[in-house]
């Protein structure tokens, strides 16, 4: 049976179906008071894992989860992300793992979400102008400051992660990875054998899966909806697969979490195994 929780860094337990805030309209107004109902609604299913980070508005999506949800309840995690930000020559957003930058960040970031710890940060790219040394360096440190709990990764590949593990313990993973778009196998393969979270962000193939025929096939075999097919395949794929489905709305996030009790038949795991779409 698909265990439902996972232990990021081997101690933080979270349910392995989280909640990405990417979407969520940060503007005063009606689609903020959505936004707000959609967060909170996910707290009410059930959700122990947000995926947010400082680029998604700069901050603005760091703030309005505060808002809807602070003070946390017990075993909420809020995960954010830093290395991005508006330094290029015209103030456009570019990859910064500048020391100073990355400190900046995650100070803002404890500010933003109300936290004294940021049980669990990300490194949202690797910047290459950047010794990659420094960047880790920077947040290990501040994890000896006390400010984050566990240090994770994005977009690596499995060269990186070695490389990374050799100077900070690897808690997570987030790069892309669904049904459809699998190029990071080799990662998510080093991922399991190190017992590290692998945290697929674009979980459904941006609303793909419904147009994949075989998909949709078995979507109508199981009586549910592509998406939670293509979320049920990624349960049911490695034991250390989080996935963080985003939207901006309370009846997707309600199909989405109920993929969590989707049980396909192995002929059709088999059937959706088969899918790949070479990049």
């Amino acid at each position: 049976m698909t265990s439902k929780a996972f232990r990021i860094g081997g101690d933080l337990e979270v349910r392995r179906l989280g909640f990405g805030a990417m979407h969520l309209p940060t503007e005063a107004g009606p689609a903020r008071e959505s936004s707000l109902a959609v967060a909170r609604r996910a707290v009410e299913l059930g959700v122990t894992l947000i995926d947010t980070a400082y680029l998604y508005g700069g901050g603005a999506n760091e703030e309005l989860l505060a808002e809807a949800l602070y003070p946390y309840p017990d075993g909420l995690v809020i995960t954010t992300k830093v290395g991005v930000a508006r330094s290029g020559a015209q103030g456009e957003w570019r990859l910064d793992g500048r020391p100073a930058v990355l400190r900046t960040q995650v100070e803002q970031a404890l500010r933003r979400l109300r936290v004294e710890r940021i049980e669990l940060l990300q490194l949202h790219r690797i910047d290459p102008e950047t010794p990659f040394a420094d960047q880790l360096g920077t947040l290990r440190d501040m994890r000896a400051e006390g400010k984050i709990g566990r240090i994770g990764l994005s977009e690596v590949t499995v060269a990186e992660l070695d490389q990374a593990r050799g100077i900070v313990d690897v808690a997570s993973v987030q790069n892309r990875y669904n049904v459809l778009e699998r190029e990071h196998e080799p990662v998510l393969t080093a991922c399991e054998h190190a017992g590290i979270a692998f945290v697929p962000w674009r979980p459904v193939a941006a609303g793909a899966s419904g147009a994949e025929s075989a998909i949709a096939a078995v979507a109508s075999e199981a009586g549910a909806t592509p998406t939670q097919v293509a979320l049920s395949w990624l349960l049911s794929r490695s034991p250390v697969m989080v996935p963080i489905p985003g939207t901006a709305r309370v009846d997707h996030l309600e199909e989405n979490l109920a993929a969590e009790k989707l049980h396909l038949t192995p002929a059709q795991y088999a059937t959706l195994d088969r899918l790949h779409q070479p990049t």
